[in-house]
C-alpha cells in the first residue's frame, strides 16, 4: 500500500489540473519542419518559461499520419502553444489534426503560431468562379475547438491583406505581427544607412508598410499592363545616388523585384537591396538571386523553412530570426 500524500503534494497535484496553470510557463509543441524555430524560440530572453516538447510524427503503411502528442498528461490546465509551417498542402492535414487535438487535452489555453498564412494572395475574386482559398483557410481554422481558456490565439505575420482579419471566425483571434523591426534593425548596421531610401513594388506594399518608414524618403514603383507583359514604372521618389531598398511582405518567383531593381538601377540608384518576410521561392526561384550580383542585401525572415535550408550562406541573402519577435508575442 503506497503511503498517503501529504497536504502539500495534494495541493500541487491539484493544482496542476488547472483550472488555469502557470501564466509564465508556455508549453510550445511544432512541427518537425520548424525544429529549429522552436528551439530559438525557447531560448530567447523573455518573461515568459518556454519549453518546447515533442510529437510524435509518423505515418502508417497507407501514407496517413499516425500521430502521438508526448506528455499529454501533463499538459493538463497548461497554457500550450502549436508552431505550424504549411509550407505545402500535403503537410497541412497532420498539423491540422494535431491543432485540432492539443485544445481538447483539457488545456488552460491554446496559441497557434502560423508564421506565414500561405494563402493570403488568394484574398478576393475578380470574375465568377475564381475560388479565395484565403477564406478557405481561415475557416478551417476558425474551427480549432475552445480550449478551457475559450478561442484559440493564433500569431501570424504580414499576412497578405489586412482585410483578412475578418475572414476569421469567433473561435480564433489573429494578432497580426510583423518582420519590419528585424528590417530596421539592419539598416542601423549599414555603414550608408544615411544614404538608404525605401522603395515599394506597388501601391498595395507602400499603403501597407509606409507608417512602419516615415522616417526615410520613399520610391513607389507602379506596375502595367502592356498586353500580356506587366511592366513596372517609377510611380514616385528619387533613386538617384541611394541604397535603395524594396520592401514587400511576400516574395515568390522574384519576377518583379528584379524588374523593380532594373528600373531603379536605371534611375540612377546606387545600391539595391531587397526586404521580403516570407521567401518562398518555390522551384528554386531563388537561384535568380544567386546566380547575378544586382542586390547587395536580400533579407528574408526563417518564416518559410525550406526556403531557410536552400539559402542558408549564400549571397545575397541574409536570414533574420522571427523568435524574439514570437516569444514577445507569446507574453500577451
Amino acid at each position: 500500500m503506497s503511503p498517503p500524500e501529504d497536504h502539500d503534494a495534494k495541493r500541487a497535484r491539484r493544482e496542476s489540473f488547472g483550472p488555469y496553470g502557470d501564466p509564465h510557463k508556455k508549453y510550445l509543441y511544432y512541427c518537425p519542419q520548424m525544429k529549429d524555430l522552436a528551439d530559438a524560440i525557447a531560448a530567447q530572453p523573455s518573461h515568459l518559461d518556454i519549453q518546447t516538447r515533442e510529437i510524435s510524427w509518423k505515418k502508417f503503411p497507407d501514407g496517413f499520419p499516425n500521430l502521438f502528442v508526448e506528455g499529454a498528461e501533463s499538459i493538463r490546465g497548461k497554457h500550450v502553444a502549436f508552431l505550424a509551417s504549411f509550407n505545402n498542402p500535403e503537410t497541412i492535414f497532420e498539423q491540422i489534426s494535431v491543432i485540432y487535438s492539443l485544445p481538447k487535452m483539457f488545456i488552460a489555453s491554446f496559441t497557434l503560431i502560423l508564421p506565414f498564412f500561405p494563402t493570403g494572395t488568394a484574398e478576393r475574386v475578380d470574375r465568377e468562379g475564381e475560388i479565395p482559398t484565403a477564406v478557405t483557410l481561415a475557416r478551417i481554422l476558425s474551427h480549432i475547438p475552445l480550449s478551457r481558456g475559450g478561442p484559440t490565439g493564433m500569431i501570424t505575420f504580414d499576412i497578405h491583406a489586412l482585410q483578412e482579419r475578418f475572414y476569421f471566425g469567433d473561435n480564433i483571434t489573429p494578432c497580426f505581427e510583423t518582420g519590419i523591426p528585424l528590417l530596421l534593425e539592419e539598416l542601423k548596421k549599414l555603414p550608408d544607412a544615411k544614404d538608404v531610401v525605401i522603395a515599394y513594388p506597388d501601391e498595395g506594399a507602400m499603403k501597407r508598410f509606409h507608417t512602419f518608414f516615415e522616417d526615410f524618403d520613399e520610391v513607389v514603383c507602379t506596375k502595367i499592363r502592356k498586353g500580356n507583359e506587366r511592366l513596372v514604372s517609377l510611380k514616385e521618389g528619387e533613386p538617384e545616388g541611394k541604397h535603395v531598398v524594396i520592401v514587400d511582405d511576400l516574395v515568390q518567383s522574384g519576377g518583379t523585384l528584379i524588374e523593380c531593381g532594373k528600373l531603379l538601377l536605371e534611375k540612377g540608384a546606387k545600391k539595391i537591396s531587397a526586404f521580403c518576410t516570407h521567401g518562398v521561392f518555390p522551384n528554386d526561384k531563388h537561384e535568380r538571386f544567386t546566380e547575378n550580383d544586382m542586390f547587395e542585401n536580400f533579407w528574408i525572415t526563417d518564416s518559410c523553412p525550406q526556403t531557410v535550408k536552400r539559402v542558408k550562406g549564400q549571397k545575397p541573402f541574409k536570414i533574420l530570426s522571427l523568435a524574439g519577435r514570437i516569444a514577445q508575442a507569446l507574453e500577451f
